[in-house]
């Protein structure tokens, strides 16, 4: 009894943790030489060293193309443009990420502001920040450098 008691115990965490690891987004780990490689200066700066691009300049800010912004670091899928809206504030604006994207957020205290900052989980870019003034269905805004990002146009 006690035998069975622990092999289903021992399969029970075994199951979850194959269903963690799989739920995880799959690294993506480069040195800072790496980066510039593959980087422009301008997303380097702001994906790596968290700066922001100047509103109403990026790329994207008033593109309206369907398809799916990704990770300009990893290629991860992000946000698609369905969800993509004009908040006025001069950078991408979305209402929601793409379901099981690889954000992570984090409180930032930078610039004298308490804010929350959205990374990519799997490269751990800085992508711009999370507000809770956008519209319906979910409240939200992910404001977001366009150099953070790349564009997949829908087929």
């Amino acid at each position: 009894m006690r035998l069975t008691l622990f092999v289903l115990c021992a399969c029970t965490a075994l199951l979850f943790a194959v269903r963690a690891q799989a739920a995880a987004p799959e690294r993506v780990e480069k040195t800072e030489e790496e980066w510039r490689a593959i980087l422009t200066p301008e997303q380097f700066e702001i994906t790596r060293k968290k700066g922001t691009e100047l509103a109403f300049t990026g790329a994207y800010w008033d593109h309206h193309e369907k398809g799916v912004y990704a990770c300009v670091c990893c290629g991860a899928h992000l946000f698609s443009s369905e969800a993509k809206y004009d908040s006025g504030s001069g950078w991408p604006s979305y209402w929601a990420m793409i379901d099981g994207a690889p954000l992570a957020e984090k409180r930032d205290v930078s610039f004298g502001m308490i804010r929350t900052e959205v990374l990519c989980a799997r490269c751990d870019a800085h992508l711009g920040h999370l507000f809770t003034d956008g519209p319906p269905p979910t409240g939200l805004r992910y404001c977001i450098n366009s150099a953070a990002l790349t564009f997949i146009p829908a087929e």
